[in-house]
């Protein structure tokens, strides 16, 4: 019995999806709930699983097509592999063949993901094992070939993601157009509405993080033995930010139209960093959150972000952002507002740096913090004072237990 495959019925805000990618091509088995296609939006990556044990009988969208909620995007056959042949995939490019795989190099025979996959590597398909149905070299095969060859090489410098692993000969200046991503579009038009609507502007300090490394140490065996989840840095600047955002209640405030929305709740964006694109999963009602709750959810919003499962629940909302570019060694930087929120918190790298305490030179491990805020609804007064009661709580964490 052969059934329509349908592209997933969309949010409200989300018009219409882009064919990221086929996991399985015409005439390959597969299981029940198994994941055979991608689409992905401005917002979220969405899977489309196999309605039952059975084939990949047609497809009639192809990767980078455009689809829009319920469309039609392939057709599925129920049953053995052995009672469907193989149809045709649809040509993306007038020059691309239609054939659901073609002889790449020798007697190697390659899905068209595969070869593709191939080509931007400069892998050899005589040199990929074939797991597919006789023998077929599937796009999964190439790029665990791919990933071999990095784990046996390491010292091997990485090419950019978008540009192909080739050889240029001497006076060639190569160059590749890789259309964006719908995600990556997405969030390029929000920053640079960001920076046009708002009246932006931010403030700086710096904050002596030994208190917190030193209490992370002095904890650290006995609070991932009792929670299962390590101590680190965010969890305590989300509970500062969440004390901080009660006593500057315009931080943790919104603009809509004319009107000023003030929330009564602290729900704080964590900026993720994926390799489709910025996103930036809600913590929500930190206030009732333990540091173990809070560590718990970025490891598990993190995940579903490397993993493209994040759902549009998990990035709705959101009162307050912070992001952190130390991790990637930014020393410094001026973050951009996650509109329709009013302030972005940023944190950057420890570093340490002689600093001047009580007449003595000290060498203390220190971070800038910056705070991006919305003039229209912020003062400066304000905005310093808030990221001064940040920087108070991190460097007395007491302070954050006590409210003080």
């Amino acid at each position: 019995m052969s059934t329509e495959i349908k592209a997933p019925v969309f949010p409200e805000s989300v018009a219409e999806g882009t064919v990221a990618t086929w996991h399985k091509q015409p005439g390959e088995a597969c299981s029940r709930d198994e994941l055979i296609v991608d689409i992905e939006t401005d917002k979220v990556v969405l899977e489309v699983v196999a309605p039952a044990d059975g084939v990949i009988e047609e497809i009639f969208k192809g990767e980078g097509d455009t689809v829009e909620s319920g469309e039609v995007i392939g057709k599925f056959k129920e049953g053995a592999a052995g009672e469907a042949k193989p149809a045709e995939a649809p040509a993306e490019k007038a020059e691309e063949p239609q054939a659901d795989a073609e002889v790449a190099s020798g007697d190697v025979t390659l899905s068209p993901a595969a070869r593709k996959l191939a080509e931007e590597n400069n892998v050899d398909p005589a040199a990929v094992k074939g797991t597919g149905k006789g023998g077929l070299v599937t796009k999964e095969d190439v790029q665990a070939y791919i990933d071999g060859n990095k784990a046996a090489a390491p010292a091997k410098a990485a090419p950019a993601k978008d540009m192909p692993q080739v050889s240029v000969a001497s006076g060639e200046r190569p160059e590749k157009r890789v259309p964006m991503t719908r995600l990556r579009a997405s969030i390029a038009k929000r920053l640079v509405e960001a920076q046009q609507n708002a009246a932006m502007l931010t403030t700086f300090n710096e904050v002596n993080m030994k208190p917190v490394m030193e209490l992370r140490k002095q904890y650290k065996e006995s609070f991932e033995k009792r929670h299962g989840v390590k101590l680190g840095f965010m969890s305590f600047f989300a509970k500062a930010a969440t004390e901080a955002l009660k006593r500057f209640p315009a931080v943790n405030a919104s603009i809509d139209g004319n009107d000023m929305v003030y929330h009564g709740y602290q729900d704080i964006g964590v900026a993720v960093s994926t390799d489709r694109g910025l996103v930036v999963p809600v913590l929500r009602d930190v206030d009732a959150l333990g540091l173990a709750d809070i560590e718990k959810k970025i490891i598990e919003y993190s995940t579903k972000a490397r993993e493209g499962k994040l759902s549009i629940e998990d990035m709705t909302g959101g009162t307050f952002t912070i992001t952190n570019g130390g991790i990637f060694g930014s020393l410094i930087s001026t973050p951009i507002l996650n509109p329709p929120q009013t302030a972005i918190l940023g944190m950057h790298k420890i570093q340490e740096r002689p600093m001047a305490v009580n007449g003595k030179v000290e060498i203390l491990p220190m971070m800038y913090l910056a705070l991006s805020y919305d003039h229209r609804m912020i003062d400066g007064k304000e905005a310093v004072q808030f990221l001064v009661a940040i920087k108070e709580m991190i460097e007395d964490p007491a302070r954050i237990l006590l409210d003080v």
